[in-house]
């Protein structure tokens, strides 16, 4: 499917939520793709694009930069507090914030550079052990306790379990975002991002139906 395509199924979800055009975000999901595929999307003048891993978006994203302006970087996959610093410096967003060290270690950087990119909270809507997050019980009080380091937190993130119904867990993530004042909703991929921003999603993350199947290194 071509960008344009995602892009007017995008803009078709907006106006059927009744939201206006260009309020969400496409974050095209660039991980494990052949450098000429993210080229190609580069070309068509595309900007914002999701890496899951800090080691990989090394590699990748400092020559792009240098041949295309205006680049923006969202990390959509687990961070480890060791790679906080090498991520703070190649991410404009990071929406995988889920537990008390972490945020102390950004905070903690962010003091010391004066700087600091944007934050999501990844919420574990599911209650799921094998995925990152924080449960949706802790979540208020993460919320806040990130807020207190002045962590710039913009919204929360989440990844629904595959086997149930997507909507429930982003009205879920909704509702804590609400509660607690935050407008960004990162939710939504290629399967499912209609639903997400018929609920108020404000980015989503799209891959394999910009670029097709992955293609493991």
């Amino acid at each position: 499917m071509s960008l344009q395509d995602i892009s007017d199924r995008i803009s078709k979800a907006e106006r059927n939520a009744g939201r206006k055009s260009g309020e969400v975000k496409l974050i095209a999901v660039s991980k494990v793709q052949p450098d000429g595929r993210v080229k190609a999307v580069l070309d068509q003048g595309h900007r914002c694009f999701g890496e899951n891993r800090v080691q990989e978006a090394e590699a990748k994203w400092p020559d792009f930069k240098q041949h295309f302006d205006g680049i923006e970087l969202h990390l959509i996959g687990p961070l480890q507090s060791n790679k906080a610093r090498a991520a703070m410096a190649l991410f404009d967003v990071i929406h995988t914030l889920d537990r008390p060290k972490l945020a102390a270690t950004l905070a903690r950087i962010a003091q010391e550079q004066g700087s600091c990119p944007d934050m999501f909270i990844q919420v574990n809507t599911g209650e799921e052990e094998q995925k990152a997050g924080v449960l949706p019980a802790d979540a208020d009080q993460f919320i806040q306790d990130a807020l207190a380091l002045d962590l710039p937190v913009k919204g929360l993130m989440c990844i629904p379990p595959a086997h149930e119904e997507a909507a429930l867990h982003f009205a879920l993530l909704a509702k804590i975002a609400s509660r607690n004042g935050l407008a960004g909703l990162s939710m939504g991929m290629s399967s499912d991002f209609e639903k997400a921003i018929a609920l108020g999603a404000t980015h989503v993350r799209v891959g394999s139906a910009i670029f097709g199947d992955r293609v493991p290194g």
